[in-house]
């Protein structure tokens, strides 16, 4: 029988910022396929996340890691083993905070130097397991995004950074690749998607006529996790409905 590409078992996976939202869905997405799945986030314990919509921790291990202090990130507990690595950290600022220089700088470390940082702590375990490396941006590293300067470039930058780094990395074996969500329902996204006047203007834009779900943006992680992408490096996949069309 050929073996099922999509099938993780015997596999760990790390997905930082994996606590909630975006994240959490491509975490639960890879235990399902099998994989022993890992995730940080930012607050103490895994119950502090009970009950919050978008975050369902179970079967995953939890550990809190503020990625924006990179001293703790490189204190951070290695695994034993790694085979994919997903970097789903992020956050915004709406009402125009991110013209301040201080919230800009704030989402550029989470959004864009945190990803250096961790892709940095775990080149080598990634490397000792020919392993694959996925960044989440967003549509909004490819396009001006209103209001969210720090956001956009972030992503953009997040965007860069996964070209250079699979040029840097493929000789040792290390796949990176990324995924740029469109318009996902989010907490991230509730001041878009709460609004019924401006979610409706957001449909109209999009032609597969919804909204994204984490579990959409986790099939591409799958994929380009898998044997199935040996061969794709560098790349960043849209995954947005049709939206940048």
């Amino acid at each position: 029988m050929v073996p099922n590409p999509l099938d993780f078992s015997g596999k760990t996976v790390l997905v930082v910022g994996g606590s909630s939202g975006i994240g959490n869905g491509i975490a639960q997405t890879f235990r399902k396929h099998g994989a022993q799945v890992q995730v940080w986030g930012t607050r103490a314990s895994a119950a502090d996340y009970q009950g919050q919509e978008g975050s369902d921790l179970n079967g995953l291990t939890y550990t809190q890691v503020d990625v924006s202090d990179f001293a703790a990130v490189r204190d951070a507990a290695q695994p034993e083993a790694l085979d994919v690595l997903v970097l789903c950290q992020g956050t915004v600022a709406y009402g125009r905070e991110e013209f301040r220089i201080d919230t800009f700088r704030r989402i550029i470390d989470v959004n864009l130097n945190s990803l250096m940082a961790c892709a940095e702590k775990f080149r080598d375990a990634l490397a000792a397991r020919q392993g694959s490396l996925i960044t989440i941006s967003s549509v909004g590293g490819l396009r001006a995004t209103r209001g969210n300067p720090a956001y956009a470039a972030s992503k953009a930058g997040a965007i860069h950074l996964t070209h250079t780094l699979a040029q840097a990395w493929a000789h040792k074996g290390i796949r990176v690749n990324g995924v740029a969500p469109g318009l996902v329902d989010t907490k991230l996204t509730k001041v878009t998607i709460d609004d019924a006047a401006r979610l409706r203007e957001r449909l109209e834009g999009i032609p597969a006529g919804r909204l994204g779900t984490p579990e959409d943006m986790a099939g591409a992680c799958l994929y380009l996790a898998s044997s199935l992408a040996s061969y794709v490096i560098g790349q960043t996949i849209v995954v947005d409905g049709g939206r940048m069309l």
